[in-house]
Formats: C-alpha cells, sequence, structure tokens
C-alpha cells in the first residue's frame, strides 16, 4: 500500500462468532419487514429523523471518496404538489405506450398506473442527485468517480436507515426526471437519481403479493 495520512482504526467492534450469527440473523428478520407501499398516512415525520438517515447515507463508500450524492429533502406542500404534477405528466405518456409492452406487462403484478397521489400525501420526499464533477470539499470541481455505483450503495444505506429508524419508503423513478432539477434548484451538475417517497403506512396499506417473492438464496448466491 502506497504512503498516506492515516489515523488508526479505532471504532471497529469485533464480535465473537456466536454473536455475529445472531446479529445477522436478526438483521435478516428486520430488513425482510421493509416492504415498498404506495398507501401513506400524512402523519408527520420530524426533519430530525429524516436528517440523522441522510447523514447515515453519506456514511457510504464512494470512488475516491468525493461522496457525489445530494439529497433534496422535501416536506413543503406546493414543491410536493409540483412534483406529483410533472411526474404524473411523464407517467401518462409512459403508461400510455411509451414503456413497452413487455415492461408493462412486467409492472402488471405490482398494481401501478400513473397516478401518484402518495408523492403530496406522504410527509417527505427525497429526491435523490448524482453530481458530475465534485470532491471532498463543498466547492471542488474534480471529476466523479463511480457516481453511479457510490450514488446507488448511499441509496440503499438510506432505505435501510430509513427502514430502521420506523419509516416505510417507496422508490419512484419517473422518466425523465430532469423537471426534478428545475423543482428542487439543482445545476446542470447534477443529475436527478431517484425519488424517495417517506412516511408511515396508511392504515389500510397493502403490498402486492408478486413483491413479496423472493428469490432464494441459490439463486442469488454462488459459494466457491
Amino acid at each position: 500500500m502506497k504512503e498516506h495520512d492515516a489515523i488508526p482504526l479505532s471504532d471497529f467492534i469485533e464480535y465473537d462468532e456466536n454473536e455475529m450469527l445472531q446479529r445477522s440473523a436478526d438483521f435478516y428478520q428486520n430488513i425482510k419487514r421493509r416492504h415498498s407501499i404506495r398507501m401513506f398516512s400524512d402523519k408527520s415525520v420530524p426533519q430530525s429523523i429524516i436528517e440523522n438517515c441522510i447523514k447515515a447515507a453519506g456514511t457510504a463508500p464512494s470512488g475516491a471518496n468525493h461522496q457525489p450524492w445530494h439529497f433534496v429533502a422535501v416536506q413543503n406542500p406546493d414543491v410536493k404538489q409540483q412534483i406529483r404534477q410533472q411526474a404524473e405528466a411523464h407517467e401518462q405518456a409512459f403508461y400510455a405506450g411509451r414503456a413497452g409492452e413487455e415492461w408493462l406487462k412486467a409492472l402488471k403484478d405490482l398494481g401501478t398506473d400513473a397516478q401518484k397521489p402518495y408523492l403530496e400525501h406522504a410527509p417527505w420526499l427525497i429526491a435523490i442527485f448524482s453530481e458530475k464533477k465534485g470532491g471532498i470539499k463543498a466547492q471542488d470541481k474534480q471529476t466523479n468517480y463511480y457516481v453511479h455505483e457510490s450514488v446507488g450503495i448511499a441509496t440503499g444505506i438510506l432505505i435501510t436507515a430509513l427502514h430502521n429508524a420506523g419509516l416505510a419508503t417507496l422508490t419512484h423513478t419517473p422518466k425523465p426526471m430532469s423537471f426534478l432539477n428545475k423543482i428542487c434548484q439543482r445545476s446542470d451538475n447534477d443529475r436527478a437519481y431517484m425519488l424517495l417517497v417517506i412516511g408511515y403506512p396508511a392504515q389500510n396499506a397493502t403490498i402486492p403479493k408478486h413483491a413479496q417473492m423472493k428469490k432464494p438464496l441459490n439463486d442469488i448466491a454462488t459459494f466457491l
């Protein structure tokens, strides 16, 4: 390893194997309860909880540690209404045929359509942006590396943190998403990556049976 400035690793915690096994099993049981929902309560969520979860996302590994992401957390009703209007306009074209027959057939079992009322009803939206240029400091303008991979990892941590806090989420990716730049006041350096819907499930919330069909370990992993 090349010489570089470094500090001792002081916060790693090593568990014995029995505790490791129990912790891994407990985490699996907890994360199994994470569901994408489309029926949200309008019950408010304190901003401090959202802030903690975004800070957790910000610990994700990234190319050259440039942290090429930006999270715009939205609770303002007017802004949420603008996002819904723009998203539904694009979704109308998507479901009218732009998606193609195969894609629409794949979505059929999830019961989705062009109507997205949860974009206004849920207490929070987080628009996630990737950044083409940046660096360790906010004013840096260096080339960012492995941007898609880095933002994907951070988004996964964010979803997990929100679930761990006791909140439900939905990933939403209207195509195209460039309208989010204008609404969220982001520059051309930013590219909309995903829109995350956050809140409590409505009392009558349901989840599609199809979404509960998860591949078994043998289908998703190989041990050599």
